[in-house]
């Protein structure tokens, strides 16, 4: 069984930046391709950027050239630097781990980001 654990989320003003983490536990951290999602109020759940167990990177066209997703595998955490930040940014944004054989899937608790003009 995977733990996430979030963390990092805020109140900041637009054009701000934030830094989002996430640590795992209770598994093999490099056989998991992590993610960020985010669900803002009254919207599903969207996939923001993930990052395989060899550091690949893929994102949203809504965050492309302000976000950076990365992993730090000694720590066992995958962050999210978020730059530029708008006010569609605001949502709760989830930490999503899936297992290589694309079996398990594990989901945080979410941490809530919002921005404001």
């Amino acid at each position: 069984q995977v733990q996430l654990v979030e963390s990092g989320g805020g109140l900041v003003q637009a054009g701000g930046s934030l830094r989002l983490s996430c640590e795992a536990s209770g598994g093999i951290f490099a056989m998991y391709v992590m993610g960020w999602y985010r669900q803002a109020p009254g919207k599903q759940r969207e996939l923001v950027a993930r990052i395989t167990d060899g550091g690949g990177a893929s994102y949203a066209d809504s965050v492309k050239g302000r976000f950076t997703i990365s992993r730090d595998h000694a720590k066992h955490t995958v962050y999210l630097q978020m730059n530029s930040l708008e006010a569609d940014d605001t949502a709760i944004y989830y930490c999503h781990a899936e297992h290589l054989s694309r079996v398990r899937e594990y989901w945080g608790q979410g941490t809530q980001v919002t921005v404001v003009s």
